[in-house]
């Protein structure tokens, strides 16, 4: 009976493992392979060599970029140099990114710079720019002002709590006010990892103001990528291993009401917003695997995903762009701003193309 028990057992540990490493492999996406979609007229921004992780556009054209991120298993190309913020001018043909000073008192050496948001002060128009920084593998959410004609930041303030202790993105929604998705659980690199292969939804999304702290969304995987709808009444949030987008009602008291879910068929990364159409734009990962595992004979491709219709009983779905990495690699960000695509990405360059 003994040895029959430890068959039993042995046996079932077999069937779980089998399953996980099943449940893995279909979350990262380890066997998939891109099928290119190309674009015509598309061409790499000059300048932009070590990520382009995140991008914000401004209705005048000004593009804020994330460059230089450094994170646990993933590839840099440039891992002695500190992260930056550029500032790339839409309206300008030339497209030639320029990098935002900061202002004295604010460590540089250290700093590396993930998720973005900007928020417009509608009383004065001061631009206020969120920023995800971590330091020594921290998250701390940085507020910056915008001096335009200075081409420079003004740091404000550094946010930290302790239920920001894994900040992936924000979304900004005043001027000291933001959402923030939690990517993980655990803040331990070996513990993440554990984490993810695990699978369990143990994150979500947090609401901070000077006087308010409190998490507002469970259930999620990886909270990566959120962003706001044009009229402010939802809240869009990704689901990084998951393969979705969590639609959020948001209430009065900035708590957040689970709306619907739709499953996009890949690892969605950050989101934005189209401001004309609403259509939500994202960077995906084709294969998750080969992102956090790089070789640079078999690189991690690209995706470029539109949703179209999200409220609807049938969103439209569109692969916009793919690649398998020849052109860009791991791509983590879209951005539309009249007629043109901006397409960033975790570690490597950053894309521009003409959509009309």
């Amino acid at each position: 009976m003994g040895a029959l028990l430890k068959i039993t057992l042995v046996g079932v540990l077999l069937a779980l493992l089998g399953e996980r490493i099943t449940h893995f492999c279909h979350r990262f996406l380890v066997f998939n392979e891109v099928v290119p979609v190309e674009l015509p007229g598309c061409q790499l921004v000059k300048g932009i060599e070590a990520g382009s992780e995140d991008i914000d556009v401004l209705p005048n054209g000004l593009a804020f970029i994330s460059t230089g991120l450094k994170f646990p298993n993933v590839k840099s190309f440039a891992p002695d140099d500190p992260g930056e913020i550029v500032l790339l001018d839409l309206e300008d043909g030339d497209l030639s990114p320029v990098p935002l000073r900061i202002s004295e008192g604010f460590d540089v050496s250290s700093f590396n710079p993930h998720g973005l948001s900007t928020y417009i002060d509608e009383k004065d128009g001061t631009v206020y720019l969120f920023v995800v920084n971590h330091p020594q593998l921290q998250s701390i959410v940085e507020i910056f002002k915008f001096q335009e004609e200075e081409r420079s930041l003004l740091h404000l303030k550094s946010v930290k709590h302790e239920l920001l202790s894994s900040v992936n993105d924000i979304v900004a929604v005043g001027p000291e006010s933001f959402y923030a998705t939690i990517d993980f659980y655990f803040t331990n690199a070996n513990m993440k990892f554990v984490e993810m292969y695990l699978g369990f939804p143990w994150t979500g999304v947090v609401y901070y103001s000077p006087g308010d702290v409190r998490q507002v969304a469970t259930g999620l995987y990886n909270g990566n990528g959120i962003a706001i709808s044009n009229d402010k009444k939802y809240i869009y949030a990704a689901d990084f291993t998951h393969h979705t987008i969590n639609v959020f009602k948001k209430n009065k008291d900035w708590s957040l009401t689970p709306v619907k879910v739709v499953d996009v068929n890949s690892i969605l990364d950050n989101l934005s917003v189209d401001p004309v159409t609403g259509d939500i734009w994202t960077g995906a990962h084709p294969n998750l695997y080969k992102l956090f595992n790089y070789s640079p004979d078999d690189p991690p491709g690209s995706e470029v995903i539109r949703v179209q219709n999200i409220h609807s009983d049938n969103p439209i779905i569109t692969r916009v762009y793919a690649n398998n990495g020849s052109v860009i690699q791991g791509s983590s960000c879209a951005s539309v701003y009249k007629g043109q695509l901006l397409v960033g990405t975790v570690f490597h360059r950053a894309l521009h193309c003409p959509l009309k």
